[in-house]
């Protein structure tokens, strides 16, 4: 009792070891009851342990508090990460946040084990495997230890480009514990990030008071001390790679100056998009123009402006204040690539005439000229950097998504001084950057020799078989992707195969592929704890366990047979086997042959058969994915399961009446794909082979009155089945397309989904077959492509055709002839 006047009461209550460290004092007091403490049996000892673990557990319950307050803001910013408005980028989070989810499932594991034996306590109750098992996991700390430096600048920076995540960094409330007196203490952001570096230290002085208080028969005391054992390696490991680090200079002016990457990018200026080459040095980044070259002369550069990092600022171009970017509108960039495809193929014709160089050299200057202004107008992610004292501010659009890394590397440096070039210094460097590029060439399809292959046109049947390699068993799936116009997009998904440690999909999906070169394989498990979890970020919050690549190799391809292969990564094998079907062949039209069913009979055929201006699948595959698949990201564009689709497709041909039941337990990908196999097996397409060069030359025409005029004409001309059908599904996409926040399915990719499908020509009708002119396959295919998607966006992006709630009501609903 006299001890509570003069120790805080908290030491006693949580950490009643401390009172050991507190000798000298106590010695000066001659408390003669703690000198007694000292000097207590073995049995006692025992009992001081069961304090020490209490103290533990109360200090982790803290400890995990504060990273549940790191935590906390995360998942909003992710949300926003993938809006149009940003406050932060998800590799921005990602660099912040890094290892914190992890570090609190270690030892949110660990609390829940080390709480219920203390609960539960006996002088014979053992807790050394936990402390052992948790010293296993302080790789986890070394990670965020090499990244704390950066996390911190990192966060710094956000701060000052964003008022709003400033505010969110200096309010971080922790979750009040039963041990704190303080309810309403706010904490910083950086403060909790030193959290685990500030545990890193206390964790191996906690083990030496439990190993004190630990007799040395005990079952823990071997445990403990190789627990001990790893931690003080670990911390010196530490300490020696910190030591160095807080040693190192910043860079002065000029010295051991290094390129550490440079880019093509393109610059805003005064509202006109420039072409620049960005170098990024390790004190200074240089944006400067390539100079034509004169004859004789070699490359040159001028520099346009340049910025110290220590003066350097960087925003996203929606965290600034500024007028938004304009950006150029999907369409136009395909009006473009139509152009340049066009191009292509006069030069190819005119190669095997006898025209003679000039012509050629003409169309190849025509083709640079549109290339280059394909260039200036395809990026569209931007961002800001600008001189401290405002001076410069250049807006850079990145020419590549992979260019991110480039932008992360200017935010991450820090740590140097201002400073000025002189006139001579920067001529010197900017000429020196001619021998320093590593990029030498400006991106365009100009540099490329004329038989590059451009990647796989046509079908990928995929098997994803099954896995092998999990150490433990998991709810798990895998996610198909192909490479698209030089980006990944997810093509199909399989079933979460559950509480296995070999799961046995054995799952068939038929991917498009559009100039596909790899085929990219993600395995997630599936985090079913998230009983909150939005629907939006569903796709976030599962674990990724592996990822890994294969090349499509065309010539492996080729064979008709199935080729089995297998993805290995991160010790996961998954096993596959692929099929790839050419464009020519899959995409062909057959004739009807057939009367009875649906599948490849005249859509004519059909509705006159049902009584019903719409044909029954296409209603009942349209009101299911409104029922429930409006939401589900990638509806119309991930795949569904081949076997599920081929069930379906048979249910409809021989009138099964349970077919709505069938749909109702399916999932609704499988049924998006069987209302699209309907529309591709259709004999005749939807907008006809007479009429399809029409349509396909109305949308080329450049006057918006004429073209309108043409097009709406030519969907009048269409037969009456043909018309109300489309009416009907186009109605049904413009619903699909208002939740695109959900779905991320906008109208222009619906109509990369769904114009090939409606508009591709009969086999006899397609302009390829009649050309007698010897041109390009793909880029031929691509022109025809482009254009379908041109025609079903026109419609879709027009205002003036009715809905079926206006006077087409009866028309599309009628179930009469």
């Amino acid at each position: 009792s006299h001890l509570c006047f003069v120790l805080p009461y908290k030491y006693l209550r949580n950490s009643f070891y401390i009172c050991l460290k507190m000798l000298p004092l106590i010695k000066m007091l001659k408390c003669e009851c703690v000198l007694q403490l000292v000097e207590l049996d073995q049995e006692k000892g025992l009992e001081m342990r069961k304090w020490v673990l209490s103290g533990i557990l109360a200090s982790e319950e803290t400890y995990l508090s504060q990273l549940e307050a790191l935590l906390i803001p995360m998942k909003p910013l992710r949300a926003a990460a993938t809006t149009s408005q940003p406050m932060l980028t998800i590799q921005q989070i990602e660099t912040i946040f890094f290892k914190v989810p992890e570090l609190h499932e270690i030892h949110k594991d660990f609390y829940d084990a080390l709480l219920p034996r203390v609960q539960d306590w006996s002088h014979q109750q053992c807790v050394g495997d936990l402390f052992q098992k948790l010293a296993s996991q302080l790789g986890v700390y070394r990670a965020f230890v090499d990244n704390y430096k950066v996390a911190v600048e990192t966060a710094d920076k956000c701060c000052q480009a964003n008022l709003q995540f400033a505010e969110i960094s200096e309010n971080l409330k922790v979750k009040s514990t039963k041990d704190c007196k303080d309810q309403s203490a706010k904490n910083s952001l950086e403060n909790l990030l030193y959290k685990p570096v500030d545990r890193v230290t206390r964790s191996t002085l906690v083990l030496h008071d439990l190993l004190k208080h630990t007799p040395s028969s005990h079952p823990d005391y071997p445990l403990l001390q190789d627990a001990l054992r790893i931690s003080q390696n670990f911390l010196s490991s530490i300490n020696e790679e910190i030591t160095p680090r807080r040693q190192s200079m910043t860079v002065k002016k000029g010295e051991n100056r290094q390129l550490l990457r440079d880019r093509f990018m393109v610059e805003l200026v005064e509202g006109s998009r420039k072409l620049r080459h960005v170098f990024l040095f390790t004190d200074l980044l240089l944006c400067a123009k390539l100079k034509k070259q004169a004859a004789g002369k070699g490359q040159q550069y001028d520099c346009k402006w340049y910025i110290p990092l220590a003066d350097l600022t960087f925003q996203t171009i929606e965290d600034s204040e500024s007028t938004p970017i304009p950006l150029v509108q999907d369409e136009e960039i395909d009006a473009m690539k139509i152009k340049i495809s066009q191009i292509k193929n006069e030069i190819q014709r005119e190669k095997r005439t006898t025209k003679g160089p000039k012509v050629i050299e003409r169309l190849r200057k025509k083709l640079s000229e549109q290339e280059s202004l394909l260039l200036l107008m395809s990026p569209n992610m931007a961002f800001r950097v600008a001189n401290r004292n405002g001076k410069v501010s250049p807006v850079i659009c990145y020419q590549h998504a992979s260019d991110n890394c480039f932008c992360f590397f200017i935010h991450c440096r820090s740590g140097f001084k201002s400073f000025s070039l002189t006139s001579l210094e920067l001529q010197m460097l900017t000429n020196s950057c001619v021998k320093l590029q590593t990029v030498h060439t400006i991106p365009m399809s100009m540099n490329k020799e004329d038989d590059e292959s451009s990647g796989l046109y046509g079908f990928l049947n995929v098997i994803v078989h099954s896995a092998s390699g999990l150490k433990q068993s998991l709810n798990l799936y895998c996610s198909l992707e192909v490479d698209s116009f030089g980006y990944f997009v997810n093509k199909a998904k399989t079933r979460v195969y559950r509480d296995s440690t070999e799961p046995n999909w054995n799952e068939e999906f038929e991917i498009e592929l559009e100039g596909s070169q790899t085929l990219r394989l993600l395995c997630y498990e599936k985090c079913c704890s998230k009983t909150k979890q939005n629907k939006e970020d569903g796709e976030i919050t599962d674990r990724i366990m592996a990822k890994g690549q294969i090349k499509l190799d065309p010539q492996t391809l080729q064979n008709k047979d199935w080729q089995r292969t297998v993805i290995a990564m991160n010790g996961i094998e998954v096993k596959l086997s692929m099929k790839f079907t050419s464009r020519e062949f899959s995409l062909k039209r057959m004739p009807s042959r057939k009367q009875s069913g649906v599948f490849g009979v005249k859509i004519n055929v059909v509705t006159k058969r049902e009584r019903s201006k719409v044909p029954l699948i296409v209603r009942q595959c349209v009101e299911e994915i409104e029922r429930r698949g409006l939401d589900e990201v990638g509806i119309y564009r991930v795949s569904g399961v081949a076997t599920d689709i081929q069930a379906l497709k048979a249910a409809f041909d021989s009138n099964n009446k349970d077919v709505s039941v069938m749909m109702r337990e399916m999932d609704v990908n499988a049924i998006a794909g069987t209302l699209k196999l309907y529309f591709r097996e259709l004999p005749e397409p939807l907008f006809t082979d007479e009429l399809y060069p029409n349509f396909a030359g109305g949308i080329a025409l450049s006057d918006s009155v004429a073209k309108e005029s043409c097009m709406l004409n030519l969907l009048l001309s269409l037969p009456e089945p043909n018309l109300v059908t489309f009416l009907f599904l186009l109605d049904h996409l413009k619903r699909v397309a208002e939740n695109e926040s959900a779905n991320k399915m906008s109208l222009h990719n619906l109509a990369t989904v769904f114009g090939p499908t409606l508009l591709r020509p009969s086999e006899k009708d397609s302009k390829i077959s009649n050309s007698s002119q010897p041109i390009s396959m793909n880029d031929s295919w691509s022109l025809e492509v482009m254009a379908q998607v041109q025609v079903l966006l026109y419609f879709l992006q027009l205002e003036s055709i009715p809905t079926p709630d206006s006077k087409r009501q009866s028309l599309l609903f009628s179930t009469e002839v």
